[in-house]
């Protein structure tokens, strides 16, 4: 059996060792720790290759990040309504962390993250994340008039991109997660609640 401290220090199922951090990855832990206190272990998970750290990380930080139509908490939405219908404990937990910190609500958080139909949410945002959904459940059936739902709701054609990328980008890493049992940072559990 495990011993309890071995338990909360696994990243992942894998015995992947660490590989030497390139300046500018080390520079990015650095800035994790300065700004979270802690180095999310989704980094430290892809720590093992410095080219697949590279690709995760500058995909992560365009789509969650970078200048969009969408809001930083309405991508984290996203994330966490994505990660719910796959059931990623990962996920759930970072993002549903997210959620509580930058909309400053709680309860927003874990309506999101157990079913985000049971929140009272505006119209765009929940097209969004219907949409979200079918990209993460039904893909194949997506249609103009899915499409249309979010002109209707006031999302440009650009957002309705940035919409389908964040989902597409978590349905990647929810099942990256799940496939390597990847565990979140125990920071995470107590943030903004």
């Amino acid at each position: 059996m495990a011993d309890k401290s071995d338990e909360r220090e696994r990243v992942t199922a894998l015995d992947l060792a660490e590989a030497e951090l390139s300046p500018a990855n080390a520079a990015y832990f650095d800035k994790c720790r300065e700004k979270l206190g802690f180095v999310p272990n989704v980094l430290t998970a892809y720590a093992h290759d410095m080219a697949k750290l590279d690709a995760f990380a500058g995909m992560y930080n365009d789509l969650m990040l970078a200048p969009s139509g969408l809001s930083k908490l309405e991508r984290e939405m996203i994330a966490v309504a994505v990660s719910a219908e796959n059931r990623c404990f990962y996920c759930l937990t970072a993002h549903g962390a997210a959620v509580r910190q930058l909309s400053g609500n709680p309860v927003l958080g874990e309506m999101l993250v157990m079913n985000y139909r049971a929140a009272d949410l505006p119209l765009r945002q929940r097209r969004m994340l219907d949409f979200a959904v079918k990209v993460t459940l039904h893909p194949a059936e997506i249609e103009e008039v899915d499409r249309q739902l979010l002109r209707e709701a006031g999302l440009s054609e650009k957002d309705i991109w940035d919409v389908a990328a964040v989902a597409a980008f978590f349905n990647m890493s929810n099942r990256m997660a799940s496939a390597v049992d990847m565990r979140p940072n125990p920071e995470y559990h107590a943030q903004a609640r």
